[in-house]
């Protein structure tokens, strides 16, 4: 009497890409830090300084309020926390380093697109309304800089990006080496500047490097080089990750 046998079943293993989208789903729970707080405060900001500038009646030139810049910090915060909190926890469900950090890239670079667009159209809004009709600048930061559109938009995105990336690198050398390790770091950057500022003043090079970010095209101090340090933050990111133990 023969004994039939079956083959042992095998279960197919999620493609890269599908374990990728899942981690993105997982950080999107996150959705309050990522979307509603930035867009909740920027609303509030703007009412307030609004109102206030309405009250003083200003028919002069736009003036900057910088509230705007409560966007990049809680670009900065989300990131840090990813890092922080949801790097172990991914990979508790079996997400790998190059997964987790792919995802949160992909994130990082939407977010910046999405959030740049939003700033540039409410600049454009801004521009052609006169400052909401009291005179008053909170969006277009980067028309204090250049006339054209092109640049003013990827400046937004590319500063974003930098934020969301220096954000990565404080947390990836957090998991790694902890709080000696990010103390440690820095306290070298802030070396590093500090010996640099003593350099070029030692050499007198302050006045070739201002005349150097006049002279540039735009495009390259407020587009390329924060695209070049946000590019270095992510790979520093990846290194350092890649070998951290949560």
């Amino acid at each position: 009497m023969s004994i039939a046998t079956t083959a042992p079943r095998t279960v197919p293993k999620a493609s890269t890409g599908s374990r990728v989208g899942s981690v993105l789903r997982l950080h999107t729970v996150a959705w309050p830090l990522l979307i509603a707080w930035p867009v909740g405060i920027l609303l509030v900001s703007f009412l307030i300084s609004f109102t206030i500038y309405a009250i003083v009646g200003n028919e002069q030139d736009e003036g900057f309020t910088g509230s705007v810049f409560s966007v990049y910090g809680f670009v900065l915060a989300f990131y840090l926390q990813s890092m922080a909190q949801t790097f172990p926890f991914a990979l508790g469900l079996s997400v790998t380093r190059r997964e987790f950090f792919a995802a949160t890239t992909v994130m990082a670079v939407a977010q910046s697109a999405v959030f740049a667009i939003a700033l540039f159209l409410l600049s454009v809004i801004e521009s052609a309304t006169d400052g909401w009709g009291v005179y008053m600048r909170m969006f277009g930061i980067a028309r204090y800089f250049t006339d054209s559109a092109a640049v003013q938009l990827l400046s937004l995105f590319a500063t974003l990006l930098l934020t969301s990336s220096i954000a990565m690198l404080t947390g990836a050398i957090y998991q790694r080496w902890r709080t000696t390790g990010l103390l440690t770091a820095l306290t070298g950057l802030f070396g590093a500047l500090g010996l640099s500022a003593i350099v070029i003043t030692w050499a007198h090079w302050w006045p070739a490097i201002g005349s150097w970010f006049v002279d540039v095209p735009r495009v390259v101090p407020m587009t390329l080089l924060p695209l070049a340090l946000a590019t270095a933050c992510i790979a520093g990111s990846w290194t350092t990750l890649r070998r951290a133990t949560p």
